[in-house]
C-alpha cells in the first residue's frame, strides 16, 4: 500500500530557497500546496491549507518565523513546523523547540538533511492520522 503523500508549505523570503526546497521535494512523498514570503502570509496559509507540515524561515520581515509559530502551533497543534534558517545560535533553536518546532534545518543544507529532517516528522504526521 502506498503511503499517503503529505502536504508541505514553504515559508522563506528568499525566491531562491523557495525554489531549492521545492525541487527537493519534487518526486518524494510531499505535495507542495503553497508557498509565502513572509510569517503574516503564513500564518493565513496554515488556516486556509491546514498543510501537515510547514517549512518556515526564522528571519522574515513583517512577521518572523518564531512568531508564525507560536501562532499557528495556538491555532493548528497538529500542523508540524520545521524552522529553516541560517541562525543556529542556541537561543533561536531552543526558543523555536519551546515554542512547538518539530525540528530544525540549518542553511545552507542539503538534500540528505532536509529529506532526513522531513522524514522524521513524517512518521509523527502519520501516526496521527494514517
Amino acid at each position: 500500500m502506498a503511503r499517503r503523500r503529505l502536504s508541505i508549505i514553504i515559508v522563506d523570503d528568499n525566491d531562491m530557497m523557495r525554489s531549492i526546497l521545492r525541487g527537493m521535494l519534487r518526486g518524494e512523498e510531499y505535495d507542495v500546496v503553497g508557498e509565502a514570503r513572509n510569517g503574516v502570509a503564513a500564518v493565513d496559509l496554515v488556516e486556509r491549507l491546514k498543510p501537515d507540515i510547514a517549512c518556515m524561515d526564522v528571519m522574515m520581515p513583517e512577521k518572523n518565523g518564531i512568531e508564525a509559530l507560536c501562532e499557528i502551533k495556538a491555532a493548528h497543534p497538529e500542523t508540524e513546523v520545521i524552522m529553516v534558517t541560517s541562525n543556529s545560535d542556541p537561543d533561536t533553536v531552543q526558543e523555536s523547540i519551546q515554542n512547538g518546532a518539530s525540528g530544525f534545518i540549518i542553511k545552507p543544507f542539503n538534500a540528505a538533511r532536509v529529506l532526513d529532517t522531513l522524514e522524521k516528522v513524517s512518521g509523527r504526521v502519520r501516526q496521527k492520522k494514517p
